[in-house]
């Protein structure tokens, strides 16, 4: 500021208590937001929503004070908090079932002018425009939370609160939250306040977390410390030991902590009873459990588990001491049916010097003695627990393969990963592994792999083992098997630890690496950008077939590519009109994700793949087709076709928060689309174009660029590489653009 002041924080709360008759809701609650994201998080029954109604004035506080700006807020209506520019997204939505989507943005959209007007809503939520005359209460779990988001947002707030927004959403809807949440704390026109149990999102959003407990701010942490600290995870969402980790909370916070030399407790060998706060999984509408019925659900455990579980605690403890933040191995799978091999393979590892952290994604809910147990894995499903440990089979294990693959995306110290089971086993662990990024080893065991390992593996390195024998216990064939294994993965991460130093030193003198798409029809053009380019760039091909671009876009998110060239996207056609090298509908994904530099162009839209003339659908019998081998069969695309795909990519070009330069070629998208060749079709082509005219929302950093060449004249190679070279700065590093 001019005068030198300190500007007030968008949001201060100060010594906040509320009660609810006698019951102590809020206890002194200090919090502060000075600008962007600030997540809080909290089990049931902490407080936090108490948090969003009194800030909103809904409900009313004894004593303490809230002040947005500066200006304070406990004295005022609700009516004239929002006026003052505070936005809330209650929990449950809140929607009116009557009106319409268009009514509800219309209506609220009146309390506060500002750049969020019903017409940008409508841009940032396709969905919603799409919906805009349905009712509140026709409209799925997702589309009433974008709605319930909209309906804040448009009313211009200088503050957006959120009580879990992310609720009972799909995962990919909880995708979009999360990085619209991202996106609105980088942009800095709001600062938000979210209030979530999901770890996974919360620590996603924001720099840092407000940890609540009992109805006060324990604590505010980073949240990179609080993603990898599974520990603190567990004392503050664990289940079946609630009163003991909320006292070892208020002890610290309290400044009660033991001393760290203090001897440890011998364990107790005689039966010890386990009690679950929620022995069926809780909903918005539950009631509190009786305490009759949660000491009739409660699990004993026999002393022999007990010791066994003890003796090895403070040895796991004092590794973790003398090695937080070490390299670590993880050993992963189904403990309730394969805790034998699974053990086994985890001693190999130790043995080698390794730490190790045995993981269990067992789908049937019972205790394992382990690192880091399925529920704690279930925590990171977008609905909790209760979506992974579901009765059907299927669906368990598809839940608990999305939630393991949520929280190793999160941790930070991992260098190996191994598995070993059937195809369920092998189904649960491999997103996982393939969300991680290419190099670090990966390893499955498996029955399957002597078969089609393709939905296994993806566009991943990850290592297919046959383990001859079913695994299902050890014995003499399994132990050399599953010995080979472990040893296997042993090497590779001792060998990838061992470069780190070298690869260090040598960075330096290598060059940074560029993604290409191609195909045959743009091979042209792709040779003479790579020509262009080799001598400060490391150009990495990818053939166009489906897998090739997914594995591109594996590159991207695994960091290991300084920008992409994505002159080939015609997998989107095989997507779209079931071609037989589709992408996927994560297309684009990863440079949405990674900001990553991108030139794109529409290399080859102008086909659809399908194999032998006798294979194609018989609704595509009478189209115009070209015969490129005796295996592949070629479809020239539709103007109407075109303009679908045209639709389709220009939706993800607008998600792109990166610099991105997307060209147009008009004289041809690729070799047959060319004077003379058989799919040359002007009019096809212009439908395209229009549709990504109409589609893509260019600004400075976002841009179509149409040259009258055929994409593969030296013109429109040059013009490419001229708009990479301008956007991926000097060689070896990244430009950044404002946005």
């Amino acid at each position: 500021m001019a005068d030198g002041r300190r500007a007030a924080p968008i949001l201060e709360v100060r010594g906040l208590d509320v009660y609810y008759g006698r019951s102590h809701a809020l206890q002194g609650v200090d919090l502060t937001l000075d600008a962007g994201v600030l997540s809080v998080i909290g089990r049931n029954g902490m407080g936090k929503t108490t948090l969003c109604k009194t800030i909103m004035g809904l409900v009313r506080a004894t004593s303490g004070s809230v002040r947005m700006g500066g200006e304070d807020l406990l004295s005022l209506q609700p009516a004239r908090i929002a006026r003052l520019g505070v936005g809330y997204v209650p929990q449950g939505r809140r929607l009116w079932r009557s009106l319409t989507v268009d009514e509800h943005l219309r209506m609220t959209g009146a309390l506060r002018r500002g750049a969020w007007t019903v017409e940008r809503i409508y841009d940032t939520f396709p969905r919603l425009a799409e919906r805009k005359s349905s009712g509140g209460g026709q409209l799925s779990g997702g589309e009433q939370q974008m709605l319930a988001i909209a309906r804040a947002l448009v009313t211009n707030p200088r503050l957006l609160i959120m009580d879990e927004p992310t609720e009972g959403l799909a995962p990919v809807i909880v995708a979009q939250v999360e990085e619209m949440l991202v996106r609105l704390g980088e942009e800095g026109d709001l600062s938000v306040l979210v209030i979530e149990q999901n770890i996974g999102v919360a620590t996603a959003v924001s720099k840092n977390v407000a940890i609540m407990v009992n109805g006060r701010i324990n604590r505010i942490i980073e949240s990179a410390r609080l993603a990898s600290d599974r520990d603190l995870q567990q004392r503050l969402l664990g289940v079946g030991r609630h009163s003991d980790a909320a006292s070892a909370i208020d002890a610290e916070m309290n400044g009660d902590v033991a001393p760290a030399t203090a001897t440890p407790r011998a364990p107790s060998l005689a039966p010890q009873r386990v009690y679950i706060s929620n022995p069926t999984p809780p909903t918005r509408w539950s009631q509190p459990v009786p305490i009759a019925r949660i000491e009739a659900s409660a699990r004993t455990l026999s002393a022999g588990v007990l010791r066994l579980e003890e003796a090895a605690r403070p040895r796991r403890d004092a590794v973790a001491a003398r090695s937080s933040g070490a390299p670590t191995v993880l050993v992963a799978g189904t403990l309730d049916t394969k805790g034998e091999e699974l053990r086994f393979i985890r001693d190999i590892v130790a043995g080698s010097g390794l730490r190790t952290r045995l993981v269990d994604v067992s789908t049937g809910g019972k205790p394992s003695t382990c690192d880091v147990s399925a529920h704690e894995i279930a925590l990171n499903h977008p609905r909790g627990g209760s979506a992974v440990f579901a009765q059907d089979r299927g669906t368990a294990v598809t839940a608990m393969a999305e939630a393991f693959a949520n929280w190793l995306r999160r941790q930070t110290d991992i260098v190996g990963v191994i598995s070993a089971g059937g195809s369920g086993g092998a189904s649960l662990v491999a997103p996982a592994m393939r969300a991680l990024p290419i190099g670090v080893p990966k390893l499955i065991i498996s029955s399957v792999a002597s078969g089609d390992v393709g939905p296994y593996v993806g566009p991943a390195d990850i290592t297919m083992m046959y383990s001859v024998t079913d695994v299902q216990g050890l014995n003499s064939i399994s132990r050399q098997v599953l010995a080979n294994g472990a040893n296997a993965l042993v090497g590779m991460v001792k060998a990838r630890l061992g470069e780190r130093a070298v690869n260090a030193r040598e960075v330096s003198a290598n060059l940074p690496a560029v993604g290409l798409t191609m195909f045959g029809v743009t091979t042209p053009a792709v040779q003479q950008i790579a020509a262009a380019l080799r001598s400060d760039f490391e150009c990495l091909v990818f053939h166009a077939t489906g897998v090739g671009g997914r594995s591109m876009e594996k590159l991207v998110d695994s960091a290991l590519l300084a920008g992409v060239i994505d002159l080939t996207t015609t997998e989107v056609c095989d997507l779209l009109m079931g071609g037989v090298f589709p992408a996927t509908e994560d297309r684009f994904g990863a440079i949405i994700r990674t900001r990553t530099p991108y030139v794109g162009s529409v290399g080859a839209l102008d086909m659809v793949n399908f194999g032998a003339p006798d294979t194609i659908p018989e609704r595509y019998r009478g189209r115009k087709l070209h015969v490129h081998n005796p295996q592949v069969t070629l479809m020239r695309t539709t103007a109407e076709e075109n303009d679908r795909v045209g639709h389709w990519i220009g939706e993800r070009l607008n998600a792109m928060d990166g610099p991105v330069r997307f060209f147009l070629p008009e004289m041809g998208v690729s070799a047959l689309d060319a004077p003379g060749q058989p799919f040359f079709d002007l009019d096809a082509d212009a439908a395209l174009f229009r549709a990504l005219d109409r589609t893509v929302r260019q600004t400075s950093n976002r841009q179509l660029i149409r040259l009258k060449r055929n994409i593969n004249e030296p013109e429109f190679a040059a013009a490419i590489v001229a708009a990479f070279r301008s956007l991926i700065g000097r060689p070896g590093t990244r430009r950044r653009v404002a946005r």
